[in-house]
């Protein structure tokens, strides 16, 4: 017995350090390049010098196939002008992507030449500092100095048609237009994979798709070039991790037996203690993630798995009808979904792709520890074959179906404010409930489930984050959708309860005008316009009302009141500050949501006499 429970406490702590430890990054990739601009008597015997690594065994000959439109002659190259040298690129730490090169230093030289001269800006003076001990301005003469460069290896959330990646040093002069024609690449490309940027600064770096020896763009999955044992080594991690996943499930259920015999009067009391807490009104149902500290963990254990069914694969196919077009229902990021009846009950399975694993053991974590009437309810998961979560079927669709769709009746103003009250009070629940928190970071009108009765509930926890109680902001790799990001996510990663309050603001504005969260405002796919900006204007004219008007799903006709719709402006507008620590908090907008929604139907008399302090008076 005492080897049952040390192996299953080993096992569970292998489990959080799946769950619950989020590396920056976890494996690199085998190649990237760097943008080299040459300065005057530069040699490219100098640069493959300065640039040596694995990758350039015969230095000038693999230069010269990265770089297919430049005549080189000898060790001669043309000033002022820019060459692709090829560099692995590794994890580093678990905190970043990247290659340390190592230059021998000579007499006289100083942290600002080796970054600005001999490396062309692909690091900087303040990365030498940090990686190195020396004095900036007087380097000891053949000392080894690390010089750390940034690379990037894609992202999936944006394309899987690119996997290699250039490094690029901004220079006075560069533009957008200028660099999207040199690389002959789409304007919207290059500015999606760099956020917040702007490329006419004249300094910093970028990262946009680069061509391989063969002037071809190299898909992200699979990505050519991989050595045999590479590639082996990313399949047995794969398999390893999903092993882990199986055994942990494995364990726990045999422990939820043993629990159920000897501890239920336990278990139910510690049910009980939750339902008494969760929530004054009953609404809540309970969580395992309650604030409880570790006192209920034991008890606990088994919930997750009682509350989760397993079901077999060949399950699933006859619900599905082998999974048929027939049956199914939509397409995400992740995966297809299928409606299916399964045990008497309508379901809705998503079929994620064998990539999404970690988003896979994201969602079956979260939503096994959290239950809410505005959170959508997982039934149960598959790991048969593929990877398989089961879901209450929601009957009418999303959000943004309703809103963006043509097949959809216009939702009435009232059940709009409904919808964002669920959604918010679905938000609240994992921001302010659970220990740790949770973060969503993909809240968008296609997340909102919306049910037979016209209310909301908040689904999609593939890419939620947790944070521990005590640590309100932490830094990660940028996943999401663009258009809800806050500017600290987008530039900087900082994550906090804060960036799902400000794609709550954009869901805000989608629902007061049915419009897209970025709006082509041209021919081309960087003239566009946020939602944000658009609301902002409007909000700053001399008449907001009538400005308003413009923006109102037109479908509403005049079937709104103008002062309810200026209050839900005005949120929208309290949850998109530029400042995080200037947004309210998901539990001010539930109160404020509630306000308006009872004063809805009421005469115009009601909103003259709220302000938007008063709306948000609980933070």
């Amino acid at each position: 017995m005492k080897l049952k429970n040390g192996l299953l406490l080993f096992f569970m702590f292998l489990d959080c350090i799946f769950f619950k430890v989020e590396s920056k990054c976890v494996i690199g990739c085998d190649i990237a390049l760097a943008s080299y601009y040459v300065m005057p008597l530069v040699e490219l015997s100098n640069i493959t010098t300065f640039m040596q690594s694995k990758l350039l065994t015969n230095s000038s000959e693999v230069i010269v196939r990265y770089n297919r439109d430049i005549v080189f002659s000898n060790d001669n190259l043309f000033s002022y002008f820019r060459i692709n040298i090829p560099f692995p690129c590794e994890c580093i730490g678990g905190e970043f992507l990247g290659h340390v090169f190592e230059y021998t230093a000579n007499e006289g030289d100083t942290y600002d030449l080796i970054a600005n001269t001999y490396y062309a800006s692909l690091t900087t003076v303040e990365v030498l500092k940090k990686f190195n001990s020396y004095d900036p301005n007087h380097i000891p003469a053949k000392a080894k100095v690390n010089v750390t460069v940034n690379c990037s290896c894609g992202n999936s959330q944006i394309s899987k048609d690119y996997g290699l990646f250039i490094t690029y040093p901004l220079r006075p002069r560069d533009t957008l237009e200028k660099i999207a024609s040199h690389s002959k690449l789409d304007e919207g490309v290059i500015q999606s994979y760099n956020l917040g940027v702007n490329f006419s600064k004249g300094s910093g770096i970028v990262f946009f798709p680069g061509r391989d020896k063969n002037g071809e763009y190299v898909p992200l999955y699979p990505r050519t070039g991989l050595g045999k044992g590479a590639a082996a080594g990313i399949s047995i991690a794969g398999i390893f991790a999903l092993l882990l996943f199986v055994i942990c499930i494995y364990i726990k259920y045999f422990q939820k037996k043993e629990e159920e015999k000897t501890k239920l009067p336990q278990v139910s009391t510690a049910l009980s203690a939750q339902d008494g807490n969760a929530s004054g009104s009953g609404e809540y149902e309970t969580s395992g993630s309650s604030g409880h500290g570790t006192g209920s963990t034991a008890g606990l254990t088994g919930i997750m798995v009682a509350k989760s069914t397993e079901f077999s694969y060949q399950e699933l196919a006859k619900a599905t009808n082998n999974f048929s077009l027939d049956n199914k229902i939509g397409q995400g990021g992740f995966g297809a979904v299928y409606y299916a009846v399964l045990r008497g009950e309508k379901t809705a399975i998503k079929k994620m792709d064998v990539q999404a694993s970690t988003e896979f053991l994201c969602e079956l974590q979260v939503l096994t520890h959290v239950h809410h009437l505005n959170l959508v309810r997982l039934i149960g998961y598959c790991v048969e074959g593929s990877l398989f979560l089961v879901y209450e079927h929601i009957d009418n669709g999303n959000l943004g179906q309703y809103l963006h769709g043509i097949d959809k009746a216009p939702l009435p103003w009232s059940s709009r404010v409904q919808i964002a009250l669920d959604s918010a009070r679905g938000l609240e629940y994992i921001h302010e409930h659970t220990v740790p928190v949770y973060i969503h970071r993909d809240v968008k009108s296609a997340n909102i489930l919306i049910d037979k009765n016209l209310h909301g509930k908040v689904a999609d926890f593939g890419l939620t984050k947790l944070i521990e109680v005590g640590n309100s902001t932490l830094h990660t790799r940028l996943v999401g959708t663009f258009g809800y990001m806050p500017p600290e996510y987008a530039q900087y990663g900082d994550v906090s309860p804060k960036i799902d309050v400000y794609a709550f603001g954009v869901v805000l504005y989608e629902l007061i005008s049915a419009k897209n969260a970025i709006l082509k405002t041209g021919e081309s796919a960087v003239e566009s316009k946020g939602l944000v900006a658009l609301f902002e204007e409007a909000l700053n004219q001399i008449d907001p009302l009538e400005a308003l008007r413009k923006l109102v799903d037109p479908r509403l006709k005049e079937n709104y009141p103008i002062d309810s719709v200026l209050k839900m402006a005005q949120l929208g507008r309290a949850c998109t500050r530029d400042n995080p620590l200037l947004r309210p908090s998901m539990r001010s907008l539930v109160v404020a949501l509630m306000t308006l929604l009872s004063h809805t139907d009421d005469d115009d008399t009601f909103y003259e006499n709220q302000s938007l302090t008063n709306l948000l008076s609980v933070r």
